[in-house]
């Protein structure tokens, strides 16, 4: 079975009603509380390939940590971004779910139903 994973922040109204979604489909999945244990490069290089984006189009530009360190002028940078990614994980947006070899942004939460393989 494939292994089931939710990069979660448990504040985010959006992020406790995509793992409810994904609990109520009789999963369990692997939650990793982005905030308190960060993710690596490695990680967010492989969150990228299977959301088949850019870093870019998967951080929070809204955020504080986003304006205040100017993480606008490095925007076009991939690896500077993930780097920036790793040091204020608040930017990342959430939550992220994978599953196997696919991933999606639950936003909006339904969104997760797409890869649930159901």
């Amino acid at each position: 079975m494939n292994k089931l994973t939710i990069y979660h922040n448990p504040r985010c109204s959006k992020s406790r009603e995509t793992l409810q979604i994904i609990k109520n489909n009789g999963m369990q999945p692997l939650v990793v509380e982005y905030l308190k244990v960060p993710l690596k490069k490695s990680e967010l290089d492989n969150i990228s390939r299977l959301l088949n984006k850019r870093p870019k189009d998967f951080i929070r530009k809204n955020e504080v940590d986003f304006k205040e360190n100017n993480i606008k002028n490095i925007i076009e940078n991939d690896v500077a971004l993930i780097n920036e990614m790793v040091k204020f994980p608040k930017i990342i947006e959430r939550p992220i779910v994978i599953f196997g070899n696919k991933a999606v942004i639950g936003r909006p939460p339904e969104k997760v139903l797409e890869i649930l393989n159901l």
